[in-house]
């Protein structure tokens, strides 16, 4: 039997959606169909980029999100800890190593250090094993969340 289909809860799951609604009634191995729309935008640590968290995990660090960036933003120097995937929906983004466009993906190693910037905006799917750490003096030790 399908597990939507019990009463039984199994315990929490550890990865949640913030702002998702329902997710309380459903059982530790339902499926989570998220309405995008519906999540809020919050700010991230750099002016002009704000995120929507689809699924994270804050015991593992595991995260994935939408980011928002508006023409001109940047994402000031910061560390990957783990490996980072992003695809780029609209848009582009850019930094010193290249520029990912609409419709491609670029993804880098841990340890990878960068700044990046957007010239005309964009609108990113970006998936963490854990979140980025800056090193910018107004945000050194702060974890992108």
């Amino acid at each position: 039997m399908n597990d939507v289909m019990t009463t039984a809860k199994l315990g929490s799951p550890t990865a949640t959606t913030p702002g998702m609604k329902g997710q309380d009634k459903l059982t530790s191995l339902a499926s989570r169909y998220v309405d995008v729309d519906d999540l809020p935008w919050k700010p991230t640590p750099c002016a002009g980029i704000e995120m929507k968290v689809l699924v994270e995990d804050t015991a593992t660090g595991l995260m994935t999100a939408l980011f928002r960036w508006q023409p001109g933003a940047e994402l000031t120097l910061h560390e990957h800890v783990e490996i980072e995937q992003t695809f780029v929906l609209e848009g582009s983004l850019e930094d010193e190593e290249g520029e990912v466009t609409a419709g491609n993906y670029v993804w880098r190693p841990k340890g990878n250090r960068h700044s990046a910037r957007s010239p005309n905006g964009a609108l990113v799917l970006s998936m963490f094993l854990r979140p980025n750490i800056f090193l910018d003096e107004k945000n050194a030790g702060v974890q992108l969340r």
